[in-house]
């Protein structure tokens, strides 16, 4: 079996080129979008269907949608496979949706939920995975020294959102026309949005007013116009107050929890706001982040609300390298874990300190749980798993058709 793997330089990546390979697919790589990221649409088609018309290929794979890609696709005759690993992805409101050659993955219940009509036989729901091989050699690689320079009581891995907080950014204009009633608004929905997991209050609550004013200000608002619908709630709720409250959020409990605990961030975002946590600067994915995840007493996951319903990659790559993992509720986790035996969460800030607490003086019970949540996802969820069943999705549709 033959495949092209179009690449743009997500982190999973790799593992799932690797995968493909130890599966024996022979796999012909496109990577110009790593190394240029002015990349045209025209462009991808064109190297797309150089390598269709070059390659006999069962078909091409992408994480996340490429509307070009899936349409030189469909005029090739070749089917396009790809698999989210974002919240949100605008490129899903292309037309290219709907075209038959799609087998689309969708990691997020809701996010398929939501775009599955659409084109219910081609979009597929299939949660994320991790590489427990690669970070099994991280681990057992540690020393003393990486121990001791990565332990920590309470630690968190991942961007503040700050740097890419787009409403932000429209309200720092010199003359935003974002008018004091919807950032007034869209502060309320942030405070009512805090206090509530596992279900998200602000696409549906947003007016036509606040959605106009937000879509208006920023010149770079997407707007698509090979689209199959109203895309501006979507985005606005998604994209702009969805990350906006993702960056609230994390700084509000970062600075809460430290000044009660010893809490350690790891991030390439400006930490200025965060006096009180001892922030060490960005990590390696590949090479420092297990350690992190591995020395941690605590490692803290905090899920951004437009993935609503899903698991992120985080979670599976902190339980991947037998890091216990306390993380906000998400609908989906009783789907995969035993809370209280695989992994903990919380939805309160409130029962957040009350775990940490619990777990920082209950070291066995912390152990276990970190145990038993490797062992989970080492024999249910890595990508040699995920992968197959993927692959039997798209037999059993190619049956079908």
């Amino acid at each position: 079996m033959e495949i092209l793997f179009y690449r743009y330089n997500s982190i999973c990546e790799p593992d799932i080129l690797q995968t493909f390979k130890d599966f024996g697919v022979t796999v012909h790589v496109e990577d110009m979008e790593i190394y240029d990221k002015s990349v045209t649409p025209r462009q991808c088609a064109e190297k797309v269907a150089q390598h269709i018309l070059s390659h006999t290929l069962a078909f091409v794979f992408s994480i996340n949608f490429f509307p070009a890609v899936s349409y030189t696709c469909e005029r090739l005759r070749v089917p396009y496979v790809c698999w989210s690993v974002d919240a949100p992805v605008p490129e899903l409101f292309s037309n290219a949706l709907k075209n038959s050659y799609n087998r689309i993955f969708l990691f997020d219940r809701a996010q398929y939920d939501f775009f599955s009509p659409i084109n219910p036989s081609c979009i597929h729901y299939l949660p994320l995975a991790t590489n427990v091989k690669r970070w099994e050699q991280a681990v057992l690689a540690m020393t003393d020294e990486d121990y001791e320079t990565y332990s920590a009581d309470v630690s968190f891995v991942g961007s503040l959102y700050t740097e890419k907080c787009r409403y932000d950014k429209l309200l720092q204009m010199p003359e935003t026309s974002i008018s004091l009633y919807t950032q007034g608004f869209v502060d309320g929905l942030i405070e009512s949005q805090l206090k509530i997991y596992g279900c998200n209050l602000i696409p549906d609550n947003l007016t036509d007013r606040v959605i106009r004013e937000i879509a208006a200000a920023d010149p770079g608002f997407y707007k698509g116009e090979d689209t199959y619908g109203d895309t501006d709630r979507y985005l606005v709720a998604h994209q702009y107050i969805g990350m906006k409250l993702a960056a609230v959020e994390r700084e509000r409990i970062l600075n809460r929890l430290a000044r009660h605990f010893n809490v350690t961030l790891y991030t390439r975002s400006d930490v200025t706001a965060l006096p009180d946590v001892h922030c060490r600067g960005g990590v390696s994915t590949l090479t420092e982040m297990p350690k992190v995840f591995q020395a941690s007493k605590i490692n803290l996951n905090m899920t951004i609300r437009p993935i609503e319903t899903g698991l992120s990659l985080r979670v599976w790559d902190i339980l991947g390298c037998g890091g216990f993992l306390l993380t906000n509720y998400q609908s989906e986790i009783p789907d995969f874990f035993e809370i209280g035996k695989d992994l903990e969460t919380y939805e309160s800030m409130e029962e957040l300190e009350q775990k940490i607490q619990y777990y920082l003086t209950h070291e066995e019970e912390r152990v276990e749980i970190a145990i038993n949540g490797y062992e989970k996802v080492a024999r249910h969820h890595t990508y040699e798993i995920r992968l197959a069943q993927m692959l039997k999705v798209l037999t059993n549709t190619q049956r079908q058709t």
